[in-house]
């Protein structure tokens, strides 16, 4: 699934179709009236977390590329188009995406200070959001979008190899420090992240993410797929401390003494 910083590269991407008129949109999207599109200029590009948005005069396209979509600028690639959009100067292909209309202002659909990449993020925000939510686990809370817009599973798991912090810990019993350092490297990590992939080496810079060995510890990493999400989390148990309240042991079963009369 493309996270955050993806979006942004795409949104750079297409820059060059910024007040551009459509002339011809095809592909085998049924959400959308495809005629509409037709002759509509691009506003801009906007992106807000994982969903990639393209401005026009009266609505806006939200583009989700949920687990398996991606695009193509110019080049169309060997798969099922969802949605080709024709421009004088190029085209802009994206497949296997959801798509969706928007008819209202954005401003008052997103909350921009939750987006880790956006200007506008807001860290008290975040903190706010989060111990409103003191049960959570901190695997479900880095993936929650509504706190962390942008932030996916691969950088779920780095951060929190980064802080030191087990995946399962729950966010009330986190030391306010740990807290203060889940969301500022939840947003840092974002743009390191963004750099990497920038330059074609993202994968040489995972420390845990679908490795096997720790780089602190030199043991093997434990792969499981946790929280509600059940998503794929590699962590140490070495070295990432887990701050939750410990299980109680089963109560032994006793037998009840027959009595004889």
């Amino acid at each position: 699934m493309p996270e955050g910083p993806s979006i942004i590269i795409l949104r750079e991407a297409v820059q060059q179709f910024k007040g551009k008129k459509i002339l011809s949109a095809s592909g085998n999207t049924h959400a959308i009236d495809k005629e509409a599109l037709v002759n509509q200029t691009v506003i801009d590009f906007k992106s807000w977390g994982k969903h990639f948005l393209i401005c026009l005069p009266k609505f806006t396209l939200r583009i989700h590329f949920m687990l398996w979509g991606s695009y193509s600028v110019n080049e169309p690639l060997k798969k099922n188009i969802r949605l080709h959009l024709h421009f004088n100067n190029g085209d802009l292909y994206l497949y296997s995406c959801s798509i969706k209309v928007i008819d209202e202002d954005l401003d008052h659909v997103y909350d921009w200070s939750g987006d880790v990449l956006n200007d506008a993020w807001d860290e008290k925000k975040a903190r706010k959001k989060l111990k409103a939510q003191p049960d959570l686990q901190v695997c479900d809370a880095l993936l929650d979008q509504n706190i962390f817009a942008g932030v996916g599973n691969i950088i779920k798991n780095e951060v929190l190899f980064r802080i030191q912090v087990h995946p399962e810990s729950i966010i009330k019993l986190l030391p306010p420090r740990k807290l203060t350092e889940l969301i500022r490297e939840a947003r840092n990590y974002s743009f390191d992240f963004l750099e990497w992939k920038k330059a074609f080496l993202l994968r040489k810079h995972w420390l845990v993410h679908t490795k096997q060995i720790c780089p602190r510890c030199v043991i093997p990493l434990i792969k499981k797929y946790l929280g509600k999400t059940k998503r794929r989390t590699f962590y140490c148990e070495n070295c990432q401390v887990v701050y939750a309240e410990p299980e109680k042991p089963a109560k032994k079963k006793t037998r009840k003494k027959q009595r004889t009369v």
